[in-house]
């Protein structure tokens, strides 16, 4: 039996060899098929860089030639990957800084025209009124079709106080002009103050750097001024059309105690990056609501994700953008850099947010709300020869004047005035069960 045994597996290791030979060898001949086509196609290449110098109409230099090629190869495979000259790079750079000049909007490109991500707060593009979802479909009277993203966004920026006419397509509405005259925009990325006497807003325009940190102040500020009384935190990310991953992660960090925020999957599994809460939340377990809507992207959907996955957090709003991919910035020496989409980004579950985006908890549309006022009733101070109050105090009529500033504030943004009583709620209920 053993003999036997040895002679069939010898036979079969002979047959496997040659089977794994064979495969080698078909393998190698694929391979080289495959590079003798690549080099087939780059003397194409050749060809058609030498024929368009030669016989275009005007002339055209090799380098203009050849950063066209570079970047159309890439603006083909999605619509955030790019090449950028170093003028293009030198500007990337300054807008993760929070300085830079021009309109103050996060642009993509969808069929053939220029898309609006968001609008940023306080910029020229903001106080024109355009709005997340509009398109652009000519600058200056340019149409964009033909046009690459890099192209787009070079020709809306400008010297400061120039200015630039935009046409603009809406949903339901005709074509309509917008002249914005292009400043220098200073983003300052996080906003804050208290509502409603004890629950502390927080905006954050764009994930730039520092921004975890001015966080933390306002946290720090909002808790000393209301001597320890905090609620709770509203996180607006509306029209925040992302940033920096890394501040995405550090945010999401300051109001977790542990486990997964995102991680980021790129085409080989072994390159998987997963980032992790470090111990401590700067709020103790206070309520907080995420405020988003379709102008929410990237870094944004980061941080409403992570903290919605955890149950840390209530998303109140609209679906958000649906931008899930992850692009590194790879410097090119002297010649700028090339924009990559390397991975897709998953929130702890293990979504993926590309096209999807982050569904609310809570969905609440823009609405305006109008009070209902009784003009029959009286209060006491309007009756005739009614009582003094011997204990007024001057700081009461203030107290007045900036609540009924924020009745105001509150009556023209539905979504802030719901994120509010939310909060208010959320907090009364905490503070009931902890007293049990």
């Amino acid at each position: 039996m053993s003999v036997k045994f040895t002679k069939y597996t010898s036979v079969f290791f002979i047959m496997l060899l040659m089977s794994t030979v064979a495969q080698a060898a078909k393998t190698d001949k694929k391979a080289a098929a495959e590079d003798a086509d690549t080099y087939e196609l780059l003397n194409l290449f050749g060809d058609v860089l030498e024929r368009a110098k030669s016989s275009y109409v005007e002339e055209v230099s090799d380098k203009q030639l050849i950063e066209a090629a570079i970047n159309g190869m890439l603006t083909s495979l999605d619509p955030h990957s790019s090449y950028m000259d170093g003028r293009d790079f030198k500007y990337m750079s300054e807008q993760t800084k929070g300085k830079f000049g021009g309109l103050g909007i996060e642009v993509t490109m969808e069929s053939g025209v220029v898309k609006i991500i968001s609008p940023m707060d306080d910029t020229p593009a903001y106080k024109a009124g355009l709005k997340s979802g509009d398109y652009i479909v000519s600058i200056d009277d340019q149409s964009v079709v033909g046009m690459t993203l890099n192209e787009a966004v070079e020709k809306m920026r400008g010297k400061i106080g120039s200015k630039i006419k935009l046409t603009i397509r809406r949903f339901n509405e005709k074509p309509f002009d917008v002249t914005i005259k292009r400043e220098e925009i200073k983003i300052r990325s996080v906003k804050s103050n208290i509502k409603g006497g004890d629950v502390l807003y927080i905006r954050v325009t764009s994930f730039t750097e520092d921004v975890d940190t001015n966080i933390t102040k306002a946290v720090k500020d909002a808790q000393k001024q209301l001597k320890g009384n905090l609620k709770g935190v509203i996180l607006d990310v509306r029209n925040n059309p992302g940033g920096l991953l890394d501040q995405a992660v550090a945010v999401s960090d300051l109001f977790l105690e542990q486990g997964e925020i995102v991680s980021t999957r790129s085409r080989n599994e072994e390159d998987t990056v997963k980032y992790t809460a470090k111990k401590g939340d700067i709020l103790n377990g206070l309520p907080i609501v995420v405020l988003v809507n379709d102008g929410s992207a990237s870094a944004s959907e980061i941080v409403a994700g992570a903290l919605q996955d955890h149950h840390r957090a209530v998303i109140l709003g609209e679906k958000t953008f649906g931008k899930g991919s992850v692009q590194t910035v790879i410097p090119l020496d002297k010649h700028g850099a090339m924009r990559l989409t390397t991975a897709r980004y998953y929130t702890p579950s293990g979504r993926s947010i590309q096209v999807k985006g982050i569904v609310p908890d809570i969905i609440v549309k823009p609405a305006k709300v109008e009070e209902i006022e009784n003009n029959f009733e009286l209060s006491e101070g309007e009756y005739n020869n009614a009582l003094k109050n011997d204990s007024e105090d001057k700081s009461d009529a203030k107290k007045l004047e900036a609540a009924k500033a924020e009745k105001e504030e509150l009556a023209k943004d539905y979504q802030l005035s719901q994120a509010l009583s939310l909060v208010k709620a959320l907090g009364i209920y905490k503070q009931g069960q902890e007293n049990k």
